[in-house]
């Protein structure tokens, strides 16, 4: 794994898919959020702040650059915590070694990416 890439796509997942800023707490809409508490605009909430741009851009690479056996890999580590990593083998349908060389081939491709991105 590339520690820096690691980091990166912790913050994704935690921005853009994490209880807190998807759905949780209105999916940081104001209105929606508001009507959660009946009409008391409270600013200290997780759901106000927008994402961060690298967050934005990892989504897009996810989303656009990786294949989709590298994408199940990627949501899976970094987006269902909770979940034994047996299920998380079973769910992207390979076993343990192959999912950490699917996620470390991810990395590289999101480096590579960034780094394209970057000159």
């Amino acid at each position: 794994m590339i520690k820096e890439i690691d980091s990166l796509l912790r913050s994704w997942a935690l921005d853009l898919h994490s209880d807190l800023s998807s759905g949780g707490l209105a999916g940081g809409n104001m209105v929606a959020m508001m009507m959660l508490t009946n009409g008391q605009l409270i600013r200290g909430r997780r759901a106000f702040r927008a994402p961060l741009e690298s967050s934005l851009d990892i989504e897009l690479i996810v989303t656009k650059h990786l294949a989709p056996e590298l994408v199940t890999v990627v949501r899976e580590h970094y987006c269902t915590l909770d979940v034994d990593m047996r299920l998380r083998y079973a769910h992207c349908g390979c076993g343990r070694d192959t999912y950490y060389q699917r996620l470390h081939d991810a990395h590289l491709q999101i480096f590579g990416v960034m780094m394209g991105l970057a000159a």
